[in-house]
């Protein structure tokens, strides 16, 4: 074999692709039995018809990602359907707050619909310079200066205190619960990047969902990767060293477990104190029917953020970084059968796919906190729960190993990992090991079902092992 990926989520499957349509012999091994990492579906235990999304459910970068755009899901038989609301903020004693693909129908139900056209017109009308600076190799000159312009005092503005110049407790809150993907504290410079970088993907493109789950992005970059004589291995965890370059999309600190001594002493230390950020719990519900909504809008909106306003999403996420549960934890939820009405079984169940924000390694079991939550916005919310499926932090990793402590960042979720990786390198996808690759969202860009990590790490391979400088046209 020319080439080991370890890992089979999106960024282990983007470079193995990559690396295969190059001309090399490609093997991927996955510990899980199913493939995917970050981006399955997986059938409900007693309802087989309900399909849950074990990680990721809603795509924003599916159709602007640079290495998707070139690979074409959709040329590829993956449906992406794109619903008219990209995401709703309920909010309490007032409408909620709702994120559609219209800027101008957004603005025109916020209190201050001027503020959210200045933060976000000019960028939706720039996507693929925003989505190119924000999702690039952080060493190459921007691919569009005027939008670096453009994004760098937004980025300011909105990752500091002067993000209160967003006009309108509404628009604050619908801003807030964007930024709040990364599971962070707020203000700060890496929320800020991700809520501009989504909220102008929402205007622009939309947030599509995957018909029949998010199974379908893996399940077409596996296609092509037999297609072009790569093979892949499930249900075989590495434990040592594979024979030849290894690309790895794991968590930094499983290198000490395969390579151990012959890890060199400086990295050691920088892979045992790798610091990994707070995590999330997973819950998942199967419904009976829709969702009783006190804002009827909300019935249209597949992705929705409940954290409340801006302080209280902002306090929320302090407390966890602090390493205490929230009062009111952040809440994301996801819908899908809103765009996809095939996720609805022949009984009329659907699935409800939930994360709750919560400190590193919580062991809590956040279900009744996630329904309390709902409760708020839409009492009666716990008459249509037929089954609650519930995961706390602490034991994510059992079926994704890089979510230590429930982190679905994989510690790449602060400014110095988005600009350096796990260490201080030059070129963040390398390490001092010979032959040995990273390609997880612990390197730049960072998290998100993207492809970009392992674009990345494919082209350094390329160039520094196989002497190929020029990247193999990635098209159907």
């Amino acid at each position: 074999m020319n080439v080991t990926v370890v890992g089979s989520g999106p960024n282990g499957l983007s470079a193995a692709v990559i690396l295969a349509r190059a001309g090399l012999s490609v093997r991927v091994v996955e510990a899980q039995s199913t493939p995917g990492g970050g981006a399955r579906t997986l059938p409900d235990p007693e309802f087989p018809g309900v399909g849950h999304d074990i990680c990721s459910a809603v795509h924003p970068l599916a159709l602007a990602s640079p290495f998707f755009a070139a690979f074409d899901l959709r040329a590829r038989g993956v449906q992406l359907a794109v619903p008219e609301i990209a995401y709703g903020n309920p909010l309490e004693d007032r409408p909620a707050a709702i994120g559609y693909v219209d800027i101008e129908r957004t603005c025109a139900e916020l209190d201050d619909g001027a503020s959210w056209r200045r933060l976000l017109g000019p960028l939706a009308a720039d996507v693929d310079g925003v989505v190119g600076l924000l999702l690039g190799d952080k060493r190459s000159i921007p691919p569009s200066i005027p939008a670096a312009l453009r994004v760098a005092p937004r980025l300011l503005e909105q990752g500091t205190p002067l993000w209160r110049s967003l006009s309108g407790d509404d628009a604050r809150a619908l801003f807030t619960g964007v930024a709040a993907h990364t599971i962070s504290r707020m203000p700060s410079l890496v929320a800020s990047g991700a809520g501009l970088m989504l909220a102008t993907l929402g205007h622009a493109v939309g947030w599509p969902i995957p018909v029949g789950g998010s199974q379908a992005i893996p399940d077409a970059l596996i296609a092509d990767l037999r297609a072009h004589g790569g093979e892949l291995v499930v249900g075989e965890e590495v434990t040592r060293p594979p024979e030849g370059v290894v690309l790895y999309d794991v968590a930094p600190p499983a290198l000490l477990r395969i390579y151990g001594d012959a890890v060199p002493a400086r990295y050691a230390k920088t892979l045992r104190d790798y610091r990994f950020g707070p995590g999330v719990a997973k819950v998942d519900f199967v419904l009976s029917g829709e969702i009783p909504w006190r804002d009827s809008r909300l019935a249209q909106a597949p992705t929705l953020h409940l954290g409340g306003t801006r302080a209280q999403m902002a306090l929320a996420e302090a407390e966890i970084a602090a390493g205490r549960h929230a009062q009111w934890p952040m809440v994301l939820a996801a819908l899908p059968h809103i765009a996809d009405p095939g996720r609805i079984d022949d009984a009329g169940r659907r699935p409800l796919w939930t994360y709750a924000h919560v400190p590193s390694g919580s062991t809590v079991d956040m279900a009744e906190a996630v329904t309390e939550v709902f409760e708020r916005f839409a009492p009666g919310f716990r008459d249509v729960v037929v089954a609650v499926r519930s995961v706390p932090a602490s034991r994510l990793a059992d079926h994704n190993a890089n979510l230590v402590g429930g982190d679905i960042g994989v510690g790449g979720n602060n400014m110095f990992s988005a600009l350096t990786g796990p260490a201080l390198r030059l070129n963040p996808w390398t390490t001092p090991i010979p032959k040995a690759y990273l390609c997880s969202s612990a390197t730049p860009p960072g998290g998100g079902v993207h492809g970009m990590a392992g674009f990345y790490a494919a082209r350094t391979v390329l160039k520094r092992e196989f002497g190929i400088k020029t990247l193999p046209n990635l098209a159907p």
